[in-house]
């Protein structure tokens, strides 16, 4: 959707009730500012773009920002917590059982994911910056993670209900912490040998009745 960002004289109340924008019109401006700054915060940081870059990168001016959020920390509260109900629902969204967590690790663990930050998990991204943020951001985070952990442990509840939250807290620390590893490291051979290791031990997680390797 085009904004048209100018002024114009109106002639009358008809007209100046025109330019009014529809509450859609800012909803899915807030939506489009909230989905690109997710983008460039996951791949650049969060103090790897000011305002001024946030906002234009939704096509916006800095004006337009302060109709929607309060500050910068505001937007990365709202980003976080958006970031992270966007997984939940995709977790939700798949059939029960253990086959959905296994192409939900897959995909997770897979070398598309690793190479395109911007587009992936805002807990492999930002976790280690969202430690430093205020209350509001890391409450954020923490509500969202948590329902991320409710919703595997559900897949992982059908016909094998034993320790599955458990389960789902060490499946969901390992996968973020090995796409982490995977992305730190400059070897590649190497960086594809964390992923593929890291798949064969979440399903280990994942499978309760796989027995741990002697």
């Amino acid at each position: 959707m085009t904004i048209l960002l100018c002024w114009h004289k109106y002639d009358d109340e008809r007209d100046l009730s025109m330019a009014r924008y529809a509450p859609e019109h800012k909803d899915a401006t807030r939506r489009r500012m909230i989905e690109t700054s997710g983008v460039r915060f996951k791949r650049d940081g969060f103090d790897g773009a000011g305002i001024s870059a946030l906002v234009a990168d939704a096509g916006l001016t800095n004006g337009a920002f302060y109709g929607h959020f309060a500050s910068k920390d505001d937007l990365i509260a709202t980003v976080v917590s958006e970031q992270l109900a966007v997984q939940v629902a995709r977790v939700d969204a798949l059939p029960p059982g253990l086959a959905s967590v296994e192409t939900f690790v897959r995909e997770y663990l897979s070398p598309g994911h690793r190479d395109d930050p911007g587009n992936g998990c805002p807990s492999a991204a930002l976790l280690d910056e969202i430690t430093r943020q205020d209350h509001s951001t890391r409450q954020a985070y923490t509500d969202g993670a948590r329902a991320l952990i409710d919703a595997i442990a559900r897949h992982l509840a059908v016909g094998d209900s034993g320790g599955a939250r458990d389960r789902a807290i060490g499946l969901f620390t390992l996968l973020v912490s090995s796409l982490q590893l995977a992305r730190a490291v400059t070897d590649p051979e190497l960086s594809d040998q964390i992923l593929t290791s890291a798949y064969q031990n979440a399903m280990r997680i994942a499978d309760n009745s796989t027995p741990s390797p002697s």
